[in-house]
């Protein structure tokens, strides 16, 4: 059976032509979103088997998410959707104009041709504004992979990006480093607080049932505690520096004068010296479709799976990039991205959605009819949401076959 996603709009009865046209463009978005899940996997599915959000119920299927999120500032249009299940969905689009005074990005999540949909996206523009970063504001972005549900996923979500900035605040730094005294300083700074903050959340997380007790004080068994887990990559955008920290599979690539940059390096368990962690602590990396710990699970860092531990640490990769005016963008997103896509290719196929001038179905402003609503305005509120939706649909192209999350934040606007 196919669900019916309706939006309620608190300014229903004004029928002014801004109102109008506003409201007829939301509708032809929802219409693309669901035109662009369709095309994506109509290769190897049905339309009615293709995940989408959108007015027409030919593309909705129960259990299937497909979000959008453009974010740029502090004053965001939002709109929430309720679907049949119960789950809230947000979009929020920002207007060309707003964009100065915050990171411009953009976002696409998909369950893909996976079952169950346990990607998880955190955006928070202007986070804090600590100390260690002379109250300058810090702009968070993160990508979660859960496996044994989505749970864990789910509160990396809500919980990751509020203890990074307790950790931030906490750290008590005086500004020596901006006058390139105490640079090293600030760096281990950084460093320890978003070690602090993976071990708080991995505490979190160990904790946590399902269901959403904590610890066991609910009739759960005690493995639904202790079956989930999920990856986390995290970046810290400032004005001078980009800090990413990962634990998992997930990537970040930053794009620099059209070259590939890796951020983070996944953990996998053949990693050698992942494989020689994994063995001084006890464990084994067991070949079972791919190398695995123990035979069960196809990375060797994650938040959660208490099951695993000491041998799967939650103990992130952090790395200290300095910002450089080559910089392009930055691009974060879940393996299923990357198992069928390369760090060269996505970084390519990106810098051409953000380079000006560019040609065909990449140019939001071409002015074809396709790419722009009634009143003229362009479908895409930013070339960055153009890029993350391309990446999607070529990631589902190439026959991926687990969700799909992808951020990519314009490092040239931002």
């Amino acid at each position: 059976m196919t669900e019916v996603c309706s939006i309620m709009w608190s300014d229903e009865d004004d029928d002014t032509p801004a109102k109008c046209r506003q409201r007829r463009r939301r509708r032809i978005e929802m219409r693309r979103h669901a035109a662009i899940s369709a095309s994506g996997a109509g290769a190897l599915r049905s339309p009615d088997q293709t995940e989408g959000s959108g007015e027409s119920s030919d593309y909705v299927r129960e259990g299937k998410r497909i979000r959008m999120l453009e974010v740029a500032g502090d004053m965001l249009v939002n709109n929430s959707t309720r679907t049949s299940s119960g789950e809230e969905e947000s979009t929020a689009v920002k207007t060309l104009e707003d964009l100065t005074n915050g990171p411009v990005y953009g976002t696409m999540s998909i369950s893909g041709r996976s079952r169950e949909m346990e990607d998880a996206i955190s955006v928070r523009a202007e986070l804090c504004r600590p100390d260690i970063n002379l109250k300058r504001p810090i702009h968070f972005f993160a990508v979660y992979d859960g496996h044994g549900g989505s749970h864990v996923a789910a509160l990396c979500r809500e919980k990751m990006h509020v203890l990074v900035e307790e950790e931030l605040m906490r750290v008590n730094h005086t500004g020596e480093s901006e006058r390139g005294v105490d640079s090293r300083s600030q760096e281990e700074s950084w460093r320890s607080a978003m070690k602090r903050s993976f071990e708080r959340m991995d505490a979190v997380a160990t904790s946590t049932c399902a269901c959403g007790s904590v610890g066991h004080r609910c009739g759960c068994h005690s493995m639904e505690v202790a079956l989930g887990g999920s990856t986390a990559v995290v970046a810290l955008l400032t004005p001078e520096h980009i800090v990413v920290a990962n634990c998992g599979d997930s990537r970040a690539v930053l794009c620099r004068g059209g070259m590939a940059i890796p951020l983070s390096f996944d953990h996998k368990p053949d990693r050698p010296d992942e494989r020689a962690r994994i063995e001084a602590a006890g464990g084994r990396v067991i070949f079972v479709n791919g190398a695995r710990v123990e035979g069960i699970l196809a990375m060797s860092r994650a938040i959660g799976d208490k099951y695993l531990k000491p041998v799967v640490t939650s103990e992130p990769e952090i790395t200290f990039t300095k910002r450089e005016p080559e910089d392009e963008c930055l691009i974060l997103a879940s393996d299923g991205l990357w198992d069928v896509l390369s760090s060269d290719m996505a970084c390519e196929v990106v810098h051409e959605c953000l380079k000006e001038g560019s040609n065909g179905s990449l140019n939001i402003n071409a002015g074809q009819s396709t790419q722009k609503d009634e009143g003229g305005e362009p479908l895409y509120p930013s070339r960055s949401v153009l890029a993350a939706t391309l990446l999607t649909r070529l990631a589902l192209g190439r026959g991926s076959a687990d969700n799909i999350s992808v951020v990519v934040v314009d490092l040239k606007k931002s």
